[in-house]
């Protein structure tokens, strides 16, 4: 009973004081929508980065070979430059892995560009990426063909002029029309249009729609990279349990294909999706180890404001309490009591802000492109947090009224 009436004192209060009640409550509710925001985007991110990005980018559980890693974070100037003096990766290059990797794997290779594409309707997409790649490159990306078909190993060996579009690049240069079997120019070269691919979104705000796929070898090659050259060699390991295994083979077959003695370091740069996204784990580690830290500012100021309000209420009820006493109360039913007030207004505080912050998640979700990921734990600890500041600040305030003589207390003015 004691723990309801505690409750009901607080709700009361805060209802008949609202604008005291909200100030009293402001640290609380910034502190616990901060970590809601923060927390919320964050893993969102994680989850875009480690799923979508990954997907979309490198396609699962692959090993792409690069002249140089797709990923660079505080590159010195001498290492650019050295790097800038690697060897091409090349078609040779893509056969010689394909003959001797042991690994069951597909193999594609790709080189991309931008551009715009001109339909023989005279209409034009701009932005467009325009990629050279091997038939593989579908099963790798998981890209599915919403119309037509994909081009066929017998094609990309001819080095055929037909394309593969994204939905996008189909809406904008076709509207309604059938755009299979039309043509397409891409820097006035004229490709056929043999199939559509299914919608796949955006990744952080750039449209993955607005695209096309030739063959490598088809005149295409002749807008993407100089004759014999690919931006990269994709190896997808058929079993993901020899991803690692591959990776190895293909560094062993570079290594020996480029005459590098042993202490020689690799002049190619071989990544997997993990170790090109590791830049994004020490981001999400700094927020994560700094987010502590921010929030507590704010809970402690709004712990401190919630104990001078507390102090400020048992002076009030300094005769309230006297009585109490006179009939018979303990001085833990007054400890108790001021504790469950002073943990209900902040806990009322934390929810506040748990809903106010997944209310500006959400909204950030939908005006950015950053996605937004509500987890239910990250929501028990805002609430929890709430709990625990409550208890912390009425600490003194309730020892404060527990000491109260009862004929003192029944004085006062």
């Amino acid at each position: 009973m004691q723990v309801w009436e505690g409750i009901v004192l607080a709700m009361h209060q805060i209802r008949s004081q609202k604008l005291k009640s909200f100030f009293s409550l402001l640290g609380v509710i910034l502190g616990v929508l901060f970590l809601i925001v923060v927390v919320t985007v964050v893993e969102g991110l994680d989850r875009y980065v480690r799923e979508d990005f990954t997907a979309q980018i490198f396609g699962v559980n692959t090993v792409t070979l690069q002249r140089n890693p797709a990923v660079q974070i505080n590159t010195s100037e001498e290492e650019w430059r050295a790097q800038q003096r690697r060897p091409r990766i090349t078609y040779e290059d893509a056969d010689v892995i394909r003959a001797r990797l042991t690994v069951p794997a597909r193999i594609a290779v790709e080189s991309d560009t931008g551009g715009e594409g001109v339909g023989d309707n005279g209409r034009s997409a701009t932005g467009m990426q325009i990629s050279g790649a091997s038939p593989e490159i579908f099963e790798i990306r998981n890209l599915e063909i919403a119309r037509g078909r994909a081009f066929t190993p017998q094609e990309a060996d001819m080095g055929a002029p037909v394309v593969v579009i994204g939905s996008k690049t189909a809406e904008v240069i076709f509207e309604s029309m059938d755009p299979l079997g039309r043509s397409i120019r891409i820097r006035g070269f004229p490709y056929r249009i043999i199939g559509v691919l299914e919608e796949r979104g955006s990744l952080f705000g750039q449209s993955l729609d607005n695209l096309v796929i030739a063959p490598a070898r088809s005149p295409i090659q002749a807008v993407t990279n100089p004759h014999g050259i690919v931006d990269g060699v994709i190896i997808q390991a058929l079993d993901p349990a020899r991803l690692r295994e591959a990776q190895q083979e293909v560094e062993g077959i570079m290594r020996a294909r480029r005459g590098l003695r042993p202490a020689d370091a690799n002049d190619f740069s071989l990544e997997t999706a993990d170790e090109a996204i590791s830049f994004w784990d020490n981001i999400s580690r700094i927020l994560f180890i700094a987010l502590p830290g921010l929030v507590a500012i704010s809970l402690v100021v709004g712990g401190i404001v919630i104990m001078n309000i507390m102090l400020v209420s048992v002076m009030e009820r300094t005769r309230e309490i006297g009585v109490r006493k006179a009939i018979g109360a303990r001085r833990r039913d007054i400890l108790t009591q001021v504790l469950i007030e002073s943990a209900t207004l902040s806990t009322v505080g934390a929810i506040i802000g748990v809903a106010a912050g997944i209310g500006a998640a959400t909204l950030i979700a939908a005006v950015s492109p950053l996605p937004a990921a509500v987890s239910v734990k990250w929501v028990a600890l805002g609430v929890t947090l709430g709990l625990v500041v409550g208890v912390i600040s009425g600490v003194y305030p309730a020892s404060q009224a527990s000491k109260l003589d009862p004929v003192d207390a029944l004085r006062y003015e």
